[in-house]
């Protein structure tokens, strides 16, 4: 990785955020993964990393980790710098990964302790930690039963819970709830709400559940081809996409027909009697379409308002054609 700062490896720099990085770029033979992206993350905040598969996600947390090094650029993790104080960013971090780290042959509790171990703590600090854990993970009765018993949501909130054995402030979740059903995801959403607001810890998140970054980050960035090409928060992200419109449904073809005469952009559906007109979900353009409603007594049966949701901003986004002079990623380099 290209060095340009010119402190000292063991400096720390106290006013940098969580996590900062410029240029990081990857190949694999010919194959560009990551293409230069620049990052700058606040600290008590989740940021979610979206991107098709292969578009770079995976490969961008294994070098902020320090699991492999970039060809080029530099970066910095809870103030130390990526490669000259990488023992040092090790130990202010923590990391569960698309796979689960649990070993199936020991308990819930063994397997903490495992990880207390190997953060070299103290046989009483390591059995208080992983106490605490078992408790705050709603695990504490079955602390004595052995992972493979375990449903896929009990996996995962143990696999969270190992990762927090050494108090990391910074934690890169790779797909965290991948395979996991409804109500277990809601759960481990839930746990990483706190995680932030209690703990004041910092998330990087990548997913390919577009509601679970709508829920989650604070500030969002689309990665495709290895570049970022979009970065906000999910509002600012969805006002970015055109497709906003309000709908409106009919009791009869009379009424439509009125309506249809009324708003000229609109687009009619006869089969449902509904008309569609684009615009967007403020108090103003809701206004305008109910007086133009009442000026001529036409009367709608229902009104919804439809925004652009992070679905949309996805598709719009990703899946162009890829810049010239790169290669597709294969499999297991994404």
């Amino acid at each position: 990785m290209t060095v340009t700062r010119t402190a000292p490896p063991s400096a720390v720099d106290t006013t940098a955020p969580a996590i900062a990085a410029t240029g990081l770029r990857k190949s694999y033979g010919d194959k560009l993964v990551l293409d230069g992206i620049d990052l700058n993350i606040a600290e008590g905040t989740v940021f979610a990393l979206l991107g098709p598969n292969g578009a770079g996600k995976t490969t961008t947390v294994e070098i902020l980790s320090t699991l492999i090094d970039a060809d080029a650029g530099d970066a910095w993790v809870a103030g130390r710098h990526l490669t000259r104080a990488a023992d040092a960013v090790r130990s202010a971090i923590g990391v569960t990964g698309q796979f689960s780290a649990v070993d199936n042959l020991l308990t819930a509790e063994e397997n903490l302790l495992l990880m207390a171990d190997l953060h070299h703590l103290d046989r009483r600090e390591g059995k208080r930690r992983a106490r605490d854990l078992l408790r705050r993970f709603d695990l504490s009765e079955v602390a004595g039963k052995t992972a493979a018993t375990f449903s896929g949501g009990m996996r995962r909130k143990l696999d969270l819970a190992m990762t927090l054995v050494g108090d990391p402030r910074i934690i890169f979740l790779d797909e965290p709830t991948t395979g996991l059903d409804p109500r277990s995801r809601r759960t481990m959403w839930e746990i990483i709400r706190n995680l932030v607001a209690d703990d004041g810890v910092t998330i990087f998140l990548t997913t390919q559940y577009l509601e679970e970054a709508d829920q989650l980050a604070d500030r969002i960035a689309v990665l495709d081809h290895g570049r970022l090409i979009a970065e906000g928060t999910a509002d600012e992200l969805k006002q970015r996409i055109p497709g906003g419109h309000i709908r409106l449904r009919f009791a009869d073809a009379r009424d439509l027909d009125t309506a249809a005469g009324l708003f000229g952009l609109a687009t009619r559906d006869e089969e449902a009697l509904t008309l569609q007109i684009p615009g967007d979900s403020s108090v103003s353009t809701l206004r305008a379409v109910l007086d133009t409603l009442e000026t001529t007594a036409v009367r709608a049966e229902s009104l919804t308002v439809h925004t652009p949701d992070l679905d949309d901003v996805f598709l719009t986004l990703t899946g162009q054609p890829r810049p010239a002079g790169t290669a597709a990623p294969t499999e297991e380099n994404v």
